[in-house]
């Protein structure tokens, strides 16, 4: 089979990196791809967001099956086009990404088939927001309602920082459209946990839990990110929890999505915040998750093309899928600054050779190859990701990695995992 997969990130890394070990790929290509994208498939410089070239390219090449990893050509619809041309994609239509690409949409179809989620009001308007605010307990969320790459959520523990964000998105304009409107939010205070799950527009599957780490800092300080690392399986996602969120999130919200019409294909993101044993939906990804995918792909056993080709073809409910006994943690190096201004251009120093070891895996997220060298083009750089046969040694086997690695502002958080593992002793 040949393969396209869409992106340039750690994601689409991690895609690319699984799918080659399948015996069925003969070729993959990545639009547009990355400095380690290209060790393991071609990469063209075809934008991720242009359906039009990327329907040229599939067609011309007669590319077997495409996977799209980032969630922009998701919201323009890529596969709807794709469909027309009745061309193999994996990945939901726009109508069915709507469950990412607007907060205020997921919100309302939450609230609307009782699935538990946090109680919120959306806001198109400046004055309205703020008097919403001002009686409000507090700490609350403020949130872009449109794609904002992860970085358009405040959690506002003063009057004064709620006031700051709903101005920033609603009049400063500092995520563009997709802060035009905002979601404003009660806080929930528990334990996060990502579960993301192959959906074939009725059958659902979960895969095995995960836990980001958001904030930029140890110890959960600073500001919000698109994530700083991951590992999994995530202990807080106990057999019996996990048959909770399928009962109560996941399923009643692919049935929600094909009774509007919207049949969802592809893989649903649902990030969790577990309060007292009850999970509550905070966000849905219409994709995998970057870097959860860092950490779950290299546990599945079973081979993704045939996971991928049974969620195109409908028979999801066929397939048994299987997951290795092991652990993965995923520590992201980001350039200085990051989230906010950061250079690029900037030497990386240590990297392992492209095969590397069986237990450590250095995806690139923001690499170019400049002049024979790699070097940074991102404000998350790479993602180090470690398998062991629990999570402590694959923590260490991240870290180990990760210290070995430099170039100038290199930032990582240290305490990745560490909430997951006790104390011995």
């Amino acid at each position: 089979m040949k393969i396209l997969v869409i992106g340039s990130g750690g994601r689409e890394h991690a895609l690319v990196w699984k799918l080659a070990r399948s015996p069925r790929v003969s070729s993959i290509v990545c639009a547009p791809g990355n400095a380690g994208i290209e060790q393991l498939a071609r990469c063209v410089p075809i934008k991720a967001d242009d359906v039009a070239a990327l329907k040229a390219f599939v067609t011309a090449e007669k590319i077997d099956l495409t996977v799209v990893g980032p969630e922009a050509p998701l919201a323009a619809g890529i596969v709807d086009e794709f469909r027309k041309a009745k061309l193999r994609i994996f990945g939901p239509t726009r109508g069915a990404a709507q469950i990412e690409a607007s907060k205020s949409f997921t919100k309302d179809l939450l609230v609307r088939h009782r699935i538990p989620t946090a109680a919120a009001r959306s806001f198109d308007a400046l004055k309205p927001a703020l008097d919403y605010l001002e009686p409000h307990p507090l700490p609350l969320v403020v949130k872009a309602d449109g794609l904002a790459q992860g970085k358009g959520v405040v959690i506002a523990t003063t009057r004064e920082q709620a006031v700051q964000a709903v101005r920033d998105m609603l009049e400063r304009d500092t995520f563009g459209q997709a802060g035009r409107r905002v979601v404003i939010e009660e806080f929930l205070d528990g334990e996060e946990l990502t579960l993301m799950a192959f959906a074939d527009g009725k059958t659902v599957v979960p895969m095995v839990g995960a836990q980001d780490h958001k904030r930029v800092g140890d110890g959960d300080t600073g500001p919000n990110t698109g994530g700083m690392g991951a590992y999994a399986p995530a202990p807080l996602a106990t057999p019996a929890l996990r048959e909770t969120v399928l009962q109560q999130v996941l399923r009643p919200t692919i049935e929600a999505l094909s009774k509007m019409g919207s049949p969802f294909q592809g893989v649903l993101y649902a990030g969790l915040m577990i309060v007292r044993g009850q999970p509550y939906v905070l966000e849905f990804n219409a994709r995998f998750g970057d870097p959860e995918t860092q950490v779950v792909l290299p546990l599945l056993k079973t081979d993704l093309v045939t996971v991928l080709e049974a969620v195109v073809e409908h028979r999801l409910d066929q397939l048994p899928i299987e997951w290795h006994d092991r652990a993965a943690v995923c520590v992201v190096l980001t350039a200085g600054g990051y989230p906010g201004a950061y250079a690029t251009g900037t030497p990386i120093t240590g990297l392992p050779d492209a095969s590397g070891s069986s237990e450590v895996v250095v995806f690139h997220a923001g690499t170019k190859r400049q002049d024979g060298t790699v070097v940074t083009a991102g404000g998350r750089v790479l993602g180090v990701t470690a398998t062991g046969r629990g999570l402590a040694e694959a923590r260490d086997r991240a870290y180990g990695q990760a210290r070995a690695i430099s170039f100038d502002g290199c930032h990582f958080r240290s305490d990745i995992g560490a909430r997951a593992i006790r104390p011995t002793g």
